[in-house]
């Protein structure tokens, strides 16, 4: 019987094993965008998941969302992500850098002066974003145009062309959590009537652009998509996911990428069961659970629903989380209050067994 604990082999990568560090944002960049000596710690403490994919790294300036995240858009932020892939590659670790453009998801004041955030349509999100200046209203995003859209697609192959410089082993497209490439997707934040909108073949078509593009620039093998059906996060609203996520991974497919990752956000599990099949290839599961991914999530190994769990809070929270999930405990217990920002005090003080 297969276990998380054994090894596996992503598109020529061998990873130690099954467990991988989910995506998180941190919020802990320095100026510029560049990450810090304690970014270079905390990753290499989790160096023991078979595979980490990192917090949200915006391709382009306009793709920030958030004060405070990383780019992969200059030479700057290139330099100081090779420290952590140096760190994690020393430490025996596997990491992939997730590339994620917010779309309209942000605001003006934490973008340069004269950007604006912007989306498939100019559509607001219900809800606010945190700003040095406190909480504020998402704002009307401008609509992309044509020539908007392919630039931005050049920019993830751009940002993909980094992150290899930058030492990274591979990135994974964030295609989930209502940002840019789900925004194109859901047909509540993708009004266009042109070829980028409308029919779900349209709608799907950023998404496949950028895997096509990234994939050219970087190899398919080095390539992985997150995506979440049907997650309401973000003002995204898919009371039928189905039919785009089908169309969408048989497309996907076609391109022999590394790993599909799903975050299961609802009661989908018969659809990620399809997904599965249609796709073909390695699947990461972050599954629906009732609190943070825990232990008995390991079952999704052996039983063969997924070839790989991504481990959100837990990996947060506990450094050397595979270690602890073959002693099956004690854990650590994570704390929100120290989840985005500040310096080491939830960061990088968790302790190791």
């Amino acid at each position: 019987m297969t276990t998380a604990f054994d090894p596996i082999d992503l598109s020529g990568t061998s990873l130690a094993n099954r467990i991988a560090m989910a995506p998180m944002t941190r919020s802990r960049a320095g100026q510029g965008g560049v990450v810090t000596d304690l970014t270079v710690e905390y990753y290499a403490q989790r160096a023991s998941a078979g595979l980490i994919i990192t917090e949200g790294v915006q391709p382009s300036v306009v793709g920030q969302g958030y004060p405070d995240t990383p780019g992969l858009h200059s030479p700057e932020q290139i330099a100081g992500w090779r420290k952590v892939t140096d760190a994690v590659h020393a430490a025996g670790g596997t990491i992939f850098a997730q590339l994620m453009h917010v779309g309209r998801i942000g605001h003006p004041v934490l973008l340069p002066e004269g950007e604006v955030n912007v989306a498939p349509s100019a559509v607001a999100a219900t809800g606010q974003v945190y700003t040095a200046e406190g909480p504020k209203d998402f704002v009307t995003p401008r609509e992309l145009t044509d020539a908007e859209i392919r630039a931005t697609i050049a920019d993830f192959a751009a940002a993909a062309r980094g992150a290899i410089d930058a030492g990274f082993d591979g990135v994974e497209l964030h295609g989930a959590n209502g940002y840019l490439i789900h925004q194109f997707l859901a047909p509540n934040t993708n009004l266009r009537t042109d070829a980028w909108g409308g029919s779900v073949e349209n709608r799907l078509r950023f998404a496949v652009e950028v895997a096509k593009a990234v994939s050219a620039e970087i190899g398919a093998a080095r390539t992985g998509i997150r995506l979440s059906p049907g997650n309401p996060f973000n003002d995204i609203a898919e009371p039928d996911p189905e039919p785009t996520y089908t169309a969408l991974v048989k497309e996907l497919a076609a391109l022999d990428l590394a790993y599909l990752h799903i975050l299961e956000a609802g009661e989908i599990r018969e659809l990620t069961d399809r997904l599965r099949r249609d796709f073909g290839g390695t699947l990461i599961l972050n599954p629906r659970t009732e609190g943070p991914t825990g232990q008995d999530a390991l079952a999704l190994v052996e039983d063969g629903t997924a070839d790989i769990i991504a481990f959100g809070a837990l990996f947060l929270a506990n450094p050397d989380l595979p270690a602890r999930l073959q002693a099956g405990g004690p854990y650590n217990t994570p704390d929100p209050a120290t989840f985005y920002g500040g310096a080491e005090k939830g960061y990088t003080d968790y302790p190791a067994l």
